[in-house]
């Protein structure tokens, strides 16, 4: 009995050495098989330099779009495509000034200004000096009523008083002139009057804005005057 437990006791010894060296190996290769992820893991990309590289190809890639974007709507405003203008406002005043200038300089007649004109009033989109300066030239080339009013309402847009007498100046010398058929000195007046309150406050209260105040008493005394 005696030599039957303890031969019992051996066995079971042995059967846990046994086991105990047959788990061990098996944990080693279970770790060997699953090695920390190459390339970005949480390893690289949780350190400074490894945020740093993911933000600046981020900002590259953003770029590179910006730059495609740009070069495309540029493309389709040399092509006459008015719609780039709605799409350079929304992008920034810069590239939409931009834009508009080259559908200013693709306007080589005055159907084709008009119709420029029109659309820009249309969508209430910003008049820059180049166009009140083209429109004041087209003005100057035909005036009449029609004309007359346009031209100051454009120049008034601009929000720059320098343009904005430049057209009044132009108008009064048509009138002086006698080349505005059906515009009587009263019509003039309330024309010139009105467009002014267009300008912005600040605009006004420039420097610029005193000398086009002070034409516009010399005009109101003038026009008051012949009617």
């Amino acid at each position: 009995m005696v030599t039957f437990l303890i031969t019992s006791f051996f066995i079971l010894a042995f059967l846990a050495v046994a086991i105990y060296f047959w788990q061990k190996p098996s944990r080693s290769v279970t770790a060997d098989v699953l090695p920390p992820p190459p390339g970005r893991g949480l390893f690289i990309d949780g350190t400074p330099e490894g945020r740093a590289l993911v933000a600046a190809e981020a900002n590259a890639n953003a770029n590179a779009d910006a730059v495609a974007q740009h070069a495309e709507l540029l493309e389709r405003a040399g092509t006459g495509d008015k719609s780039t203008l709605l799409d350079a406002r929304a992008t920034g005043p810069d590239v939409y000034k931009e834009v508009l200038n080259l559908h200013i300089a693709g306007a080589d007649s005055d159907p084709k200004l008009l119709s420029l004109v029109s659309y820009v009033t249309r969508h209430e989109l910003p008049v820059n000096q180049n166009l009140a300066g083209a429109v004041i030239a087209a003005y100057k080339r035909s005036p009449d009523r029609g004309a007359t009013a346009k031209a100051l309402h454009i120049a008034a847009l601009s929000d720059d008083a320098a343009v904005y007498q430049n057209a009044v100046e132009a108008a009064l010398l048509f009138w002086r002139e006698g080349r505005l058929a059906g515009v009587s000195a009263l019509e003039l007046r309330s024309i010139l009057e009105g467009e002014f309150w267009i300008l912005s406050a600040p605009t006004r209260s420039s420097g610029a804005g005193f000398l086009l105040k002070r034409t516009l008493a010399n005009a109101r005394r003038e026009l008051e005057a012949a009617s």
